[in-house]
């Protein structure tokens, strides 16, 4: 423990003057006269910056063992013009959790994320955010699972659609471990308490399952439901995180390898695969 502290504070002392050395004081503002020894930005000038004492910046550059608040380190990213990647990073080598990554609602999908759901098919493939907002879906989603273009949320479709509760016996089996994921995901969007309020009025399920406090992760599931058309549909769920947008969830599910005697589920889609994109409401 003692060997990766020392690491960790090297890696910051490294860290926070590469970052002072990239800046000049025309970046932030500051109006120098005469000649510098040095290139970018001095202590004193980051300390100023970020509004705390030199000697403290100063000990903070070296890696000293010294108390660090997340306000602190806010300041100092924002003197250092720290993107989110790089904020993080100052957060994980000051020896502090980073912070929850707000996502922009309003982000436009990439052409690239759209066409990896079109690849998926002729199996669904859903995009969600940490809330379990539907945003995109390609068009074996759409037949699958009803989608008609309004505003959709991974959580309440589970307990509230007629389809997913024709299942008891799997929709039970798999109610905790969705609330457990769901927790784990709400964390870090204060926006998902307005599900979790609104889910916990109509689905009293729900509302128990919540207060227990389970935390979990959103691994490999079964996602069975009662397709009015196909009958019973069983798939393996598996959900990744988009690197770039780390707000963005894609979901793929894989047709279930049946039982001996049993028939896989074919699934086709009317028309050319094409994802589409639901516009949410704030």
């Amino acid at each position: 423990m003692i060997i990766e502290a020392a690491c960790r504070r090297e890696q910051l002392r490294d860290f926070l003057r590469s970052r002072r050395a990239r800046l000049t004081p025309a970046d932030v503002g500051l109006v120098t006269a005469g000649r510098r020894r040095t290139p970018g930005l001095r202590r004193e000038e980051v300390a100023l910056l970020a509004g705390v004492g030199v000697s403290w910046y100063t000990w903070l550059e070296q890696g000293r063992d010294i108390t660090v608040s997340a306000e602190v380190l806010d300041a100092v990213a924002r003197a250092l013009r720290l993107d989110q990647p790089e904020r993080a990073h100052l957060y994980l080598v000051a020896g502090l959790n980073p912070p929850p990554v707000s996502g922009d609602p309003g982000t436009v999908i990439t052409p690239e994320v759209l066409a990896l759901l079109d690849a998926w098919a002729p199996r669904p493939a859903v995009l969600r955010d940490r809330c379990w907002n539907v945003l995109a879906y390609n068009d074996t989603a759409r037949d699958v699972f009803g989608f008609d273009g309004t505003p959709r949320n991974c959580l309440v479709t589970f307990f509230a659609h007629p389809w997913y509760r024709a299942m008891p016996a799997p929709w039970s089996a798999a109610a905790p471990a969705v609330v457990a994921a769901y927790r784990a995901d709400a964390v870090h969007a204060p926006g998902c308490q307005r599900v979790v309020d609104d889910l916990s009025e109509v689905a009293p399920e729900f509302a128990e399952l919540w207060r227990r406090h389970d935390v979990g992760v959103p691994g490999p599931a079964v996602h069975a439901l009662l397709h009015p058309d196909l009958g019973e549909l069983h798939f393996d769920a598996t959900t990744l995180t988009v690197a770039h947008h780390l707000d963005w969830q894609l979901v793929l599910y894989n047709p279930r390898t049946p039982q001996p005697g049993g028939v896989a589920p074919t699934l086709t889609t009317h028309c050319m695969p094409q994802a589409r994109v639901d516009t949410l409401e704030s």
